[in-house]
């Protein structure tokens, strides 16, 4: 008989495992106010956005708005320039040159784009503004949140909100008002007279800045901004980022002033918080570089008042790399920095050539679908559908010519007049002799090109049809 080798169950028991929750509540933030220089950076910055936020939608140009996107008729005005969607490769190239610009930047000092700039971040900071005036500081605010509904709370809450809608519905205004001309929009808003569409989407971007920047917050940056998740790639340790400087704030704890600190121990550190409670995101920049720092620099003005206080240095907290912050020497000139510089430099280059070189007169040519047919002199004639496009500013006239084959007669108007922004569809007509035809299928070219500036010119090319060559 085989003996048998004997088995043992060792899977562990199932225990009883409570639900566990994915999603973390939001725990809602409050700032404390505070002054220092990158905060009157931000403001000056802030500002400078505004203006060209609000301010670029008013102004005229040419006779028209400035900046409009005037999708009904697909033109986009920018200044001085027209675009058309044959020009959306242009648009292309810009995105990409932003794209770069931003690589550029968070290489070099990390998520600036997102503590300055970002509108997210610009109106963030309007909203928590609105909180301080209407409701209090930092304390008071969250005094407020517990105490029970009163009338004083309510009416506190209803200015905090009555700013917020305020700014959303302007925002919203003027975003709608660079695709629907902010000039006739706002009139007709006040007269409750405004389009169904437009109407719908300032409604929409009121509720999205309400939400975005009275809500969500630095929810948006940390889970559903794609730059948060891929910004790590970008860094290296000569990046400038925000960091704590442990080798001298360490160990923390509180101290008098009159006290040796040094001689007990403890670094610069009083363990104040103060960094943690000025965060947007809530973070403590003491715990290392993390996912949901958008590099604002409020803890460096806050802790630097804290330092001054204590006469201590200031730089506790500060912009710096991992290797300053390791007592090695940081290198600006790297290759990654000077790849990224070298290609956004040729880009703009190649941009700006893209922009110069445009022709704003185009010609596009459309045959008509009878092959071809023969005249009342014996002449093989074909039609076509000329469409002239005028994306200059001031009207032109434009010469038209035909060639390609011997003898090709050209039939229709030789000089039309196409003004600013036009297109302008005319019929024409070529014919031959057909024993001057070389094959079945011949290749024509037409131009065109303005009366008054040689600079203005364009061709585009077709295809002559005739009967088959014996």
């Amino acid at each position: 008989m085989t003996e048998q080798i004997p088995v043992r169950d060792v899977t562990p028991p199932v225990k009883a495992v409570d639900n566990v929750d994915l999603y973390a509540k939001r725990e809602k933030i409050y700032t404390r106010a505070f002054t220092g220089l990158f905060r009157n950076l931000r403001r000056v910055g802030g500002a400078l956005l505004f203006l060209l936020y609000f301010g670029t939608a008013w102004i005229n140009w040419g006779g028209h708005q400035a900046v409009w996107w005037n999708l009904p008729e697909r033109k986009f005005y920018i200044f001085g320039a027209t675009f058309w969607p044959q020009d959306f490769v242009l648009l292309s190239w810009l995105l990409i040159i932003c794209a770069f610009g931003l690589f550029f930047i968070t290489v070099f000092a990390g998520r600036v784009w997102c503590g300055y700039t970002c509108p997210q971040s610009v109106w963030t900071w309007i909203f928590m503004w609105a909180e301080k005036v209407s409701e209090g500081d930092r304390n008071q605010r969250m005094k407020l949140d517990k105490a029970p509904m009163s009338a004083n709370k309510f009416f506190r809450k209803l200015a905090k909100h009555s700013i917020w809608i305020g700014v959303s519905l302007i925002t919203a205004i003027t975003f709608v008002g660079y695709f629907t001309p902010i000039r006739e929009l706002v009139p007709h808003l006040l007269a409750f007279n405004i389009d169904g569409w437009a109407l719908f989407w300032v409604g929409f971007f009121t509720l999205a800045t309400y939400g975005n920047a009275g809500y969500l917050r630095e929810q948006v940056c940390v889970y559903m901004c794609p730059y948060a998740r891929f910004q790590s790639v970008m860094f290296d340790k000569d990046t400038l980022i925000v960091s704590y400087d442990p080798r001298r704030g360490e160990t923390r704890g509180p101290r008098k002033k009159s006290v040796d600190y040094k001689a007990q121990g403890l670094g610069d550190c009083i363990d104040c918080t103060m960094c943690v409670q000025v965060c947007p995101t809530g973070i403590d920049i003491r715990d290392g570089l993390q996912i949901e720092c958008i590099g604002c620099a409020a803890c460096i003005d806050a802790c630097d008042t804290i330092m001054d206080k204590m006469n201590y240095p200031r730089g506790l907290i500060s912009y710096t790399t991992e290797h300053n912050l390791s007592g090695q020497k940081t290198n600006l000139l790297r290759p990654r920095l000077i790849g990224y510089a070298v290609a956004l430099v040729a880009m703009i280059g190649l941009f700006a050539y893209a922009i110069s070189a445009r022709p704003l007169v185009q010609i596009d040519v459309l045959k008509d679908r009878v092959l071809y047919r023969e005249n009342e002199e014996g002449r093989i004639e074909n039609v076509y559908t000329l469409k002239l496009m005028n994306k200059a500013q001031h009207d032109v006239t434009l010469v038209i010519e035909a060639d390609g084959i011997e003898g090709l007669q050209y039939q229709g108007k030789a000089e039309v007049r196409v003004a600013a922004g036009e297109v302008l569809s005319i019929p024409v007509e070529l014919s031959v002799d057909p024993e001057k035809l070389p094959s079945s299928t011949n290749k024509v070219m037409f131009r065109i090109r303005s009366a008054d500036d040689s600079t203005l010119e364009n061709e585009a090319d077709s295809r002559f049809i005739g009967p088959s060559v014996r």
